[in-house]
């Protein structure tokens, strides 16, 4: 059993988003719903290997982008995937591989090669990479190759 799970605390859609998420990840499920009379209270939820927990506890707290969930991407086909997912029925998306699901939640969006780019060792390669990044919205994993080769 993982020991810390995220906990999201929802305004009576944590059922819908469960599924939401767990319609988006290949390796997902739901694992338990916890009800009162027929009202879900609560599930749990598995995305990736990554354990989840979703309350139904009212509309006193919203989500912010102080926490996101971080993807590691493969390939562009895989952001684009991810992106047209999450930004899907009221979703918006925001800087730089950012973006918020139609429930508030945030996510970064990325590719695994954007790391290894802006940590080269040539400081003008790293910063011809995040200038294009802050010119971006959605990853473009061309564009950064090409700010990155120059």
């Amino acid at each position: 059993m993982q020991k810390i799970s995220p906990f999201l605390w929802f305004n009576g859609e944590a059922m819908e988003a469960a599924q939401f998420y767990v319609s988006i990840f290949r390796s997902s499920k739901i694992e338990e719903v916890m009800k009162a009379g027929e009202q879900v209270m609560s599930c749990t939820f598995e995305l990736e290997g990554q354990r989840f927990i979703a309350l139904n506890g009212g509309p006193q707290f919203k989500f912010t982008e102080a926490v996101s969930f971080f993807i590691h991407c493969q390939s562009q086909q895989e952001i684009d995937e991810y992106w047209s997912k999450l930004t899907a029925d009221g979703g918006a998306p925001s800087r730089c591989g950012w973006l918020k699901d139609k429930y508030g939640l945030s996510w970064q969006v990325v590719p695994e090669q954007l790391g290894g780019m802006l940590q080269d060792k040539d400081q003008a390669k790293a910063k011809r990479v995040m200038d294009a990044l802050l010119a971006m919205s959605k990853i473009d994993l061309q564009q950064l190759q090409k700010a990155y080769n120059g």
